[in-house]
């Protein structure tokens, strides 16, 4: 007869009772909550770095170009390459300061009365009552809801611009104290990729840096000229705005050109026709010209990547995580190539046009 005396582990196990089971999954529910939105800080914390080491890359980039120039030491180059940008970025709004100034209170008062002839007349036609009705009530909180949630970050607008600011500084001053950092958690046989991931990240955000860079400037002097010789008041200010918001590839400048817009439309509609031309034919203009210097040295991404990274990235992480989708959508890309592309297609890892850089001299 088979002897039925329980084992040790049978008779010390204890059954849980119902309470206890629900306790044990409220307190595993309650432990992935916590962890999420650990990460979701984590996160936004990333990205503050990734715009810091955005800021020292042009540091360091100024740098470059002065002591190429000038054959100085290098700090001295590189105290030049900071100090001097923000000397220029204070001159700047210092001279232009009342000008920018005056020009937006003209718009904040001029724009609210445009909204609303806006309304007026795009409520004459049964088309535009429609739209009209859809962005009225509780359709318009919505929206307003959203927008706010969507522009928000986690430490506030200007407590971020200062965290930036001061990170990308520590990054310039020692930047291969954070490199070798980042290399000497790998193991020592995987240290020559580390290396190398690190090169083309770094070649990759220089390149979107110095493309961005471009575009702004080149928006910004296009579109001053042509508003003013149109005679739109307040051009300045809407041209730095539309260079302002090249930072957000797609829907930065559409919506730059609505403002403008709007603003022409209070001449007639021909004046506003031809402003749209100019927001149009601008932004092609520039993009004909940077977007080959930006492939050069950043990776091919296909459009609609982009503009699928930018939603998931505004959803988590608001205007922040909009501005660096590209940028990061990049360096995700670079370590898979590096890290599972390559090795699961060694043979092809040459011909693959996904994370070529082209390196040019400045």
């Amino acid at each position: 007869m088979a002897d039925k005396t329980p084992t040790p582990n049978q008779s010390t196990r204890k059954e849980l009772t119902y309470i206890e089971k629900v306790w044990y999954t409220v307190a595993i529910v309650a432990l992935l909550v916590v962890s999420v939105l650990i990460a979701r800080v984590a996160f936004n914390v990333l990205l503050m770095v990734l715009a810091g080491s955005l800021i020292a890359v042009y540091f360091h980039g100024l740098g470059d170009i002065i002591e190429r120039r000038t054959k100085w030491n290098r700090k001295i180059c590189m105290t030049i390459s900071v100090a001097g940008s923000f000397m220029i970025l204070g001159a700047l709004l210092w001279f232009m300061g009342t000008t920018i100034q005056g020009q937006i209170a003209v718009l904040n008062e001029s724009l609210p009365g445009i909204v609303n002839n806006f309304k007026v007349k795009l409520g004459s036609s049964p088309l535009g009552a429609k739209v009209l009705e859809y962005f009225t009530g509780d359709n318009t909180d919505k929206l307003f809801a959203t927008a706010q949630s969507f522009f928000s970050t986690s430490f506030g607008v200007l407590g971020n611009i200062y965290i930036i600011l001061f990170l990308g500084i520590f990054f310039t001053t020692h930047p291969s104290l954070y490199k070798d950092g980042i290399i000497m958690l790998f193991p020592k046989n995987n240290k020559p990729l580390a290396k190398k991931v690190i090169e083309r990240i770094s070649l990759a955000l220089k390149g979107w840096l110095k493309g961005m860079m471009l575009s702004m400037v080149l928006i910004t002097i296009m579109l001053t000229t042509g508003l003013s010789i149109i005679g739109i008041p307040v051009a300045l200010v809407l041209a730095l705005i539309t260079g302002l918001l090249k930072l957000v590839p797609n829907f930065g400048s559409l919506a730059a050109m609505i403002p403008g817009v709007l603003l022409a439309l209070t001449k007639d509609l021909n004046t506003a026709i031809i402003t749209a031309l100019l927001y149009m034919v601008s932004q092609t203009i520039v993009s004909n010209i940077v977007t080959p210097l930006i492939q050069k040295k950043m990776i091919n991404i296909p459009p609609a990547l982009t503009i699928i990274s930018q939603v998931i990235m505004g959803v988590v992480s608001g205007v922040l995580g909009i501005i660096l989708a590209v940028p990061l959508l990049s360096i995700l890309i670079i370590l898979i190539d590096e890290i599972y592309v390559k090795k699961i297609n060694p043979e092809e890892s040459d011909d693959n046009n996904v994370g070529r850089h082209t390196v040019n001299a400045d």
